[in-house]
């Protein structure tokens, strides 16, 4: 099971808070929880936890940069803006759900109207559960769409990765 992450960082506070938790996902919830109310004087509440779960990152392992496999999309269109709107909503409904650590989207220089997309996972099965995700069914539906034409997927197993 993939740990969590839930990062103050990511949420407004008057405190410019930077508290880190991670672990099982019952934990960071029991510990983030006790956080927000001890430091950040919330209330303990079924809908403060509910908003806690729903930031939540799946943990990125350090001593393997976190990445296994990674999955190439390849496709063109001249609605970029809109794609961006789409990813951004994918972001928000899938946090706590999502299995992806990263993505890395890139449009060609010299054909502006192509882009890639590199989306990491700690494995091929989490790619799947990822896949399966009726978000992520939904996302793909609609982003191709956005399309000129049918994106090209490409899952590629990582045999080497390295921070240069």
């Amino acid at each position: 099971m993939t740990r969590k992450v839930a990062d103050c960082r990511k949420a407004p506070s008057d405190i410019n808070c930077s508290l880190t938790i991670s672990g099982e996902e019952h934990e960071v919830i029991r510990a983030a929880v006790e956080h927000a109310v001890s430091a950040h004087g919330h209330e303990d509440t079924p809908e403060l936890r509910e908003q806690l779960r729903g930031m939540l990152e799946n943990e990125v392992r350090p001593e393997s940069d976190g990445m296994r496999f990674v999955q190439l999309i390849e496709f063109k269109t001249h609605r970029k803006d809109e794609i961006n709107q789409l990813m951004d909503e994918w972001e928000d409904r899938t946090g706590g759900k999502r299995t992806a650590t990263r993505a890395v989207l890139t449009q060609d220089h010299e054909q502006p109207d192509t882009y890639f997309e590199f989306v990491e996972f700690p494995s091929y099965d989490e790619a799947i559960h990822n896949s399966n995700l009726p978000e992520t069914d939904e996302l793909s539906h609609r982003m191709r769409d956005l399309c000129d034409g049918e994106p090209t997927f490409h899952n590629l197993d990582v045999v080497r990765a390295e921070a240069l």
